[in-house]
């Protein structure tokens, strides 16, 4: 070996040289790796080969789903009760450990119980009343949110508010029940191209004063008449009450689902805010959640919305 390839230590620190100089003075110091990194380096060899084997990992044009989907399986109950075994996935992976999960299956068995509990004896029952406070939160919060809001105040002339005890299509069990299952269709017409603006305008009088709202007392005077006479009385009655069947609003309990009343300033405002529910007219739909929801999923939310509107 020559002199310039001689392997030598640096006399400065003591490190061995691979026997590499350069320019007659500058050498390459021999640093290999630490045992325990190469001992590491090798076990994520093993570890990434291991997990090839057995999860799914590399896109394929070979393989029927695209993909390689590993010897590891998992077995889950489908919706109709039939045992389904699959390869492994994060989707299979779920619902194997909701349906075998402990504190889920206690969790599913609380939902039973409460569901074939009457409303009345749930609400008296402290455990059962938390347990749908916190359970049926959820279902609310995935299902009814978007439209309701989180607290379920819901949106003034667009979603109803379901916390204030008034309800357009019945607030008993059944009725919420009914409601959450079928969903609800409501329409009143548009009143541009039948009433005349100034008669909109007596119209709109009146239906403020029934809430007790101070108001020229000649216009609303005709507003009555207006009221009895074009069409108003069939669908909120003639004592102006509403109607069940049909989810038209009363018009005399000062809650406002449409209108922006409350918000308004004066008494103006307030009778251009009934003025554009009437000459606009009202759509509104609630889809049915029969489909997406289980029997005793629906009737733990009716005992969410009852106990969220007594609070």
């Amino acid at each position: 070996m020559s002199e310039k390839h001689k392997i030598t230590k640096d006399p400065i620190t003591g490190a061995e040289t691979t026997g590499h100089v350069w320019d007659d003075t500058l050498q390459e110091f021999n640093n290999p790796l630490p045992t325990w990194w190469l001992w590491a380096f090798y076990a994520t060899i093993i570890f990434s080969i291991v997990y090839w084997i057995l999860y799914p990992s590399w896109p394929t044009g070979f393989t029927e789903k695209g993909y390689t989907t590993g010897i590891k399986t998992v077995t889950f109950k489908s919706d109709s009760g039939e045992e389904v075994t699959t390869h492994w996935n994060t989707r299979a992976l779920l619902a194997h450990e909701m349906q075998n999960d402990p504190n889920e299956l206690k969790r599913k068995e609380m939902v039973k119980t409460v569901a074939a509990t009457p409303l009345a004896d749930v609400i008296k029952d402290p455990q059962k009343s938390a347990f749908v406070l916190a359970y049926g939160k959820g279902i609310f919060g995935d299902y009814c949110a978007a439209c309701h809001q989180a607290g379920g105040q819901g949106v003034r002339g667009s979603y109803p508010n379901l916390v204030d005890d008034a309800w357009l299509w019945g607030g008993d069990p059944a009725d919420i029940e009914t409601s959450i299952r079928k969903g609800r269709h409501g329409n009143m017409p548009a009143h541009a191209g039948t009433l005349s603006d100034e008669e909109i305008t007596e119209a709109s009088n009146y239906v403020l004063s029934l809430s007790g709202e101070k108001v020229n007392a000649e216009l609303a005077a005709k507003g009555k008449e207006i009221f009895n006479t074009k069409g108003c009385s069939g669908c909120h009655t003639p004592a102006a009450t509403g109607m069940k069947a049909l989810g038209s609003a009363n018009l005399t309990d000062k809650i406002w689902t449409q209108a922006h009343v409350p918000e308004a300033k004066s008494v103006d405002d307030k009778i251009k805010a009934v003025n554009t529910v009437i000459k606009n007219g009202i759509k509104r739909e609630m889809p049915a959640w029969e489909s997406r929801l289980t029997n005793d999923e629906i009737k733990v939310l009716v005992a969410y919305i009852k106990l969220l509107s007594s609070n």
